[in-house]
């Protein structure tokens, strides 16, 4: 693990898409370059990210209660309560989380993901997913897989382009998952925003950051060899466990739950 004095320094003259994310939920762990993209997004933004935050809500409690007790998070982004190991562990309290991401600011607020109820564990790995065999490797040191791990890939692969092979990554990283593991799943969309793709697209690229947004067609492999859970592949204001999606809302995501058989 990266220990606290190893602490790489933070490039503030770049954006990140984890603060810039951080932004648009309302944080204040970001700085001029990353509010910078945040403000050429559409108005629309603030409110697709804050939809696509409450379905990672909504599904880590379901599994949670469902009898998962591990979880792996990559890509989590800087600290916006509740946290995925609060949620699962106000349910199920010797819950294990490993939370991992490549941003050194989040580094810097490993302190505060590391508090874990006193019955369960969170430990943090700093590395990039596109280093999915290192945090495997480093996540085995907390996580058992030798029985069910939840992995958390939340609006984490829109930001890497085909050419760097992020259906090969999730699966390198589903493959390693034994059975009755469950992949947690959103992929940024322009399917019910097409009017807005060209603006989102320019505000990324305005801060030299990769964006690939995908179709539901392209989504869908991501899933390869997955049991989707119901309600299935849906933009995230209509994945729902206990009971129908209170409103239709347009969403710029598109998310899923599959178990691994």
């Amino acid at each position: 693990m990266t220990a606290a004095s190893d602490k790489p320094l933070i490039d503030t003259s770049r954006p990140h898409p984890a603060r810039v994310y951080d932004w648009l939920l309302g944080g204040k762990d970001n700085y001029p370059v990353d509010q910078q993209v945040g403000e050429n997004l559409p108005p629309e933004a603030r409110g697709i990210a804050g939809r696509n935050r409450a379905f990672m809500q909504r599904a880590a409690a379901w599994l949670a209660r469902s009898g998962v007790d591990q979880f792996l998070d990559i890509g989590t982004g800087i600290p916006t309560a509740p946290n995925l190991h609060q949620i699962v562990q106000a349910i199920t309290p010797a819950a294990r989380v490993v939370y991992a991401d490549n941003d050194p600011i989040v580094l810097r607020h490993a302190e505060a993901l590391l508090v874990s109820s006193p019955e369960g564990a969170t430990d943090y790995i700093h590395a990039d997913v596109r280093e999915p065999e290192l945090i495997l490797e480093r996540a085995r040191q907390l996580l058992d897989f030798d029985r069910p791990v939840a992995l958390s890939l939340i609006a984490l692969m829109h930001f890497l382009p085909d050419d760097q092979d992020p259906y090969g990554i999730t699966r390198t990283l589903v493959d390693a998952l034994p059975s009755g593991s469950y992949l947690v799943f959103s992929h940024g969309t322009a399917d019910q925003h097409p009017e807005l793709e060209a603006e989102t697209e320019t505000a990324y690229k305005s801060g030299s950051i990769a964006l690939r947004m995908r179709t539901r067609a392209e989504v869908e492999p991501f899933f390869a060899g997955l049991e989707l859970v119901e309600p299935g592949l849906v933009p995230a204001v209509e994945w729902h466990r206990d009971g129908p999606a209170p409103k239709k809302e347009r969403s710029g995501f598109y998310v899923g739950v599959g178990r691994v058989r």
